[in-house]
């Protein structure tokens, strides 16, 4: 996240400038900002406090990309709310964008050969004791939180996972 403040701080005269066009403010946001924020997603535990972050950031660049609107009435400035960001900004929102792109990195390793370090790492059982300050929500747990968020069951995801034509229809729905 640091990373990315630091590149939205980067380019936000750009954002900013009444020179460029919307379309543009919103490329150059998806292309710098966007990829920075989320390098390595995919492997990521995302807890709530995360999420609500990663929306309050976004919506931030949003509303500088984006600026205030004018009150008809009273002629008096005042920011977009949430809702009306949504509107004009008609691309996935970033939490959408991560619960994705975490999910098909989780079909896409499912799916590896049991030979593969990275599907051992997923699948082993860790020996010894966890320490006391383990974190409150595994990233598999996010994968079953995902699935049951779009209607996927409680079944095994490791195994809905091989059918490939059924998980990307999974991925395609993730709210």
């Amino acid at each position: 996240m640091k990373l990315g403040n630091a590149c939205y701080h980067s380019v936000q005269n750009l954002l900013s400038s009444r020179l460029l066009s919307k379309n543009l403010k919103i490329k150059t946001y998806r292309t710098t900002i966007l990829s920075v924020v989320l390098y390595r997603c995919e492997t990521s535990s995302l807890i709530l406090r995360k999420e609500r972050r990663l929306r309050v950031f976004e919506n931030r660049v949003l509303r500088q990309l984006f600026g205030p609107k004018r009150d008809e009435v009273t002629g008096e400035c005042r920011e977009l709310h949430y809702e009306e960001l949504n509107d004009l900004y008609s691309l996935p929102n970033i939490v959408r964008v991560v619960k994705s792109r975490r999910m098909k990195w989780a079909g896409h390793v499912a799916r590896m050969g049991e030979d593969r370090s990275v599907h051992r790492v997923l699948v082993g059982k860790p020996e010894g004791k966890r320490s006391l300050w383990r974190p409150r929500r595994r990233w598999e747990d996010n994968i079953k939180m995902d699935l049951q968020e779009v209607g996927g069951g409680r079944g095994d995801w490791m195994v809905l996972a091989q059918d490939r034509d059924r998980w990307w229809s999974l991925v395609g729905t993730v709210p």
